[in-house]
């Protein structure tokens, strides 16, 4: 199918790696011109390479930290400047700590707020005239625990939700504009996020990394991790022209983990 994405411009939050990464990958095979971003000028540059080594558009690259907002406002400035007004916005952030409820104080709570919840709301205010204009597209990732809350990531649980209201309320706001809004939450996907969840799980209990991961697929239905790639295709067509009588959505990608509706 043709997306239909060929010559978009693509802003794409936290994409120097894991999830974000999967994504502006699968956007660049679609012919967007990227700006991809992230915190590590190095780790930033080297993902820009690999995706504009197989890309027709072009890909940008602008190092920025989630959690300020005049980075984010450089950012947005930086993508316009660069590659022209933004038609599709992919929020996304790293996941803050686990740790129990009597482990988090006011310092973690506040910057799980500012990188989890408020930095969203602050590249989509950035973001927001191009959209306008371009009948625009907005994809919020979170996470399944927005369904399914899950045990030792409070931050995540607590937050990601805010995300999930926000992301409806949105949608009907836009709607008159035509900016399509949609939540994607990705279940236990193969990244170093996951990666390093399984291994804090280990550590607490004292047993393997290999004990903990096989225990995690076996709850869920196709016994599987996902790969970033099948979450990318989902994010892309939500992303394009060609979905265009959906909003306000939340697509669960989780390969039947959670049991909720």
């Amino acid at each position: 199918m043709d997306l239909k994405l060929r010559g978009q411009v693509a802003l794409v939050m936290a994409s120097s790696r894991g999830l974000g990464k999967a994504v502006a990958t699968e956007l660049a095979a679609e012919g967007c011109h990227l700006m991809l971003t992230g915190r590590d000028p190095e780790v930033l540059q080297q993902s820009r390479d690999e995706i504009a080594a197989q890309a027709s558009g072009t890909i940008a690259a602008c190092a920025a930290d989630m959690s300020q907002p005049d980075d984010i406002k450089k950012l947005v400035a930086a993508t316009r400047e660069q590659l022209g007004p933004i038609n599709i916005l992919i929020n996304n952030s790293g996941g803050p700590p686990g740790g129990d409820f009597a482990q988090l104080d006011d310092h973690h709570w506040q910057s799980a707020f500012e990188l989890t919840l408020l930095a969203y709301v602050r590249t989509i205010r950035e973001v927001l005239p191009d959209l306008k204009k371009q009948s625009g597209r907005i994809i919020n990732i979170t996470s399944s625990s927005i369904k399914q809350p899950i045990p030792g990531l409070l931050l995540s649980n607590a937050f990601r939700m805010g995300m999930l209201g926000l992301g409806k309320s949105l949608a009907n706001e836009l709607a008159a504009d035509n900016i399509l809004v949609h939540t994607v939450a990705p279940g236990r996907v193969a990244t170093d996020r996951t990666n390093y969840l399984d291994q804090l799980k280990a550590d607490k209990l004292g047993v393997s990394l290999e004990q903990i991961s096989n225990e995690a697929k076996k709850l869920i239905p196709l016994q599987r991790y996902g790969d970033p790639q099948e979450f990318a295709r989902v994010v892309a067509f939500l992303a394009s022209p060609v979905c265009s009588y959906m909003t306000g959505s939340t697509i669960m990608v989780d390969g039947g983990m959670v049991k909720g509706y």
